[in-house]
């Protein structure tokens, strides 16, 4: 005689046995008798949603209400604390838009060699930076600057370490591609190429075709690059530890130690909130209905002769005339430029090694001498080493070079007392430090790191294999509503890019027996 548990999995078993069949004929019957219109359907807008629940697209359409109501079915939920981006104009972003963008971030095809992606050099785990000094191309040269985080590069005012006239993701992704000093994806001359791989997909004719309906040829360079553009803008990160314990969710989120450390980094004796303020601890911002904030500094890294370097001696308007000279004996932001001025006129001292000259480089303006963009510190703990040529290897390094107000490096060609340099910045004044508060501000920088960005599903990479098909919303399993959006893009009603885990075969199309592996795991679960 068989047991209660015996009987209830020979039942369990039966009733999957008999849903998978009828799921198999039902899909079959409706897939047999749907035409599939050679079209694909239009665009699904997607709206960046503020922590109050006010749509930031109808802000930027002008609706006067205090807080608009979002109508989009596709929301891209804004942290506590954070502004509605400035999205432009001419690229709102779509469901397939981001989805496609996602896909093309990490496609190696998308590199002359199809050796690399934007990935190879904006590594989730690491904040979208890699890790290493000097980040190294497609063609294996090596950069003379590290690639910077592309944590909540939505709100960045410029895109580079240096160059102030690249304003939007979509006109800097023209660089990594198409750019030779350096060779980064290594594109150019092979546009029609790239072109040819993309279309030769069928995924990628679908997610294209879908991505921008209203265009008769869809896979192009422009393309490409909003749809890029627009799933970067997806990289917001704003669930810190910090975050929890300063709106309010957990008293306890950080440590008595990290407390301290905020105090230390927002006072005017250590002067670190001048350079990485406000919600995104920068002071490159660009947001939706203000100017963007452009600011570029001197950090004191380098203090080199310019003429052993082939570059002219420095014109800088604070040397002439010389400032007070008791006025420089100050140890604060209070101490005017000027006061490290080999007397008046034009410095030979004060010099960046090239090709690493920050604005320089663009302007040729001697007062942007070794200025270069303050990157966010969120998330700052993973993206070792630090500043634009990664010589600083440790935050302890960071902090210890701040301390003393500039770094000194005592031979070599480099070989220089930073904190002499006539160009440095008027925050970089240095200042006393015990052990206990050094450890106390590194802390506090650790306590900006977000986890959940770090691992989110919906920035990862879509080439690997689909753990759990049908799996929609990338939460693990597969419920009935996703069963409906899988049979849905099947169908032809709905886009890949409502659920790209419903393809695992990766053809662009949804079929019967990829609907029934998505059954399978809404009756058996996930592994």
């Amino acid at each position: 005689m068989c047991t209660a548990p015996a009987q209830l999995r020979r039942a369990t078993a039966a009733l999957r046995s008999f849903a998978r069949a009828l799921f198999a004929g039902a899909l079959a019957a409706a897939l047999a008798g749907v035409h599939v219109p050679g079209r694909a359907r239009a665009d699904t807008p997607c709206d960046f949603v503020t922590a109050r629940g006010c749509s930031c697209a109808a802000e930027a359409a002008g609706d006067p209400s205090p807080c608009p109501t979002p109508v989009a079915q596709c929301r891209l939920e804004l942290p506590e604390g954070f502004p509605c981006p400035d999205v432009p104009a001419d690229n709102p972003p779509s469901e397939e838009k981001i989805e496609l963008g996602r896909f093309l971030f990490y496609d190696t095809r998308l590199s002359g060699n199809q050796a690399y992606a934007c990935a190879s050099c904006h590594q989730q785990d690491k904040a979208f930076t890699d890790g290493l000094p000097q980040s190294i191309g497609s063609t294996g040269q090596m950069h003379p600057r590290g690639a910077m985080s592309l944590a909540n590069v939505a709100y960045a005012a410029t895109l580079t370490w240096a160059n102030p006239t690249l304003l939007t993701l979509e006109d800097q992704m023209l660089v990594p591609m198409f750019g030779e000093t350096p060779v980064e994806l290594g594109l150019a001359g092979q546009q029609d190429e790239l072109l040819a791989r993309l279309g030769d997909d069928a995924r990628y004719r679908r997610m294209f075709a879908e991505a921008y309906p209203r265009t008769d040829s869809p896979i192009s360079v422009s393309s490409i690059t909003r749809a890029i553009g627009s799933f970067e803008r997806t990289l917001i990160s704003g669930h810190s530890a910090y975050d929890q314990f300063v709106f309010g969710a957990d008293d306890n989120a950080i440590s008595a130690s990290a407390k301290h450390g905020e105090i230390l980094f927002f006072d005017e004796k250590h002067e670190c909130f001048h350079c990485h303020s406000g919600f995104n601890l920068t002071t490159s911002v660009n947001q939706s209905g203000q100017l963007a904030q452009v600011a570029f500094h001197n950090t004191a890294l380098y203090n080199v002769r310019c003429s052993d370097f082939g570059l002219p001696a420095l014109d800088l308007p604070w040397c002439t005339p010389p400032p007070n000279a008791q006025l420089c004996m100050l140890q604060t932001a209070a101490q005017p430029l000027g006061c490290h001025c080999d007397g008046s006129g034009p410095q030979d001292m004060g010099c960046y090694p090239p090709p690493n000259t920050g604005v320089y480089d663009i302007s040729h303006n001697p007062q942007d001498m070794g200025r270069f963009k303050a990157p966010t510190l969120r998330n700052v703990a993973v993206t070792a080493p630090y500043m634009h040529d990664g010589t600083l290897a440790t935050l302890e390094d960071v902090v210890q070079h701040y301390a003393a107000g500039g770094r000194t490096i005592s031979d070599g060609p480099y070989a220089g007392v930073g904190s002499d340099s006539p160009t440095k910045g008027a925050f970089v004044r240095g200042f006393v430090l015990s052990g206990s508060d050094e450890a106390d501000l590194i802390a506090f920088l650790n306590s900006l790191t977000d986890q959940e960005f770090l691992s989110d599903p919906h920035h990862s990479d879509p080439f690997r294999s689909v753990a759990c098909p049908g799996d929609c919303n990338l939460d693990g399993q597969v419920d009935v509503n996703e069963l409906v959006t899988t049979l849905d893009v099947g169908l032809g009603a709905a886009p890949l890019a409502a659920c790209v885990a419903g393809d695992p075969n990766g053809d662009g199309a949804v079929g019967i027996n990829e609907i029934l592996r998505a059954v399978s795991r809404a009756l058996d679960g996930c592994p």
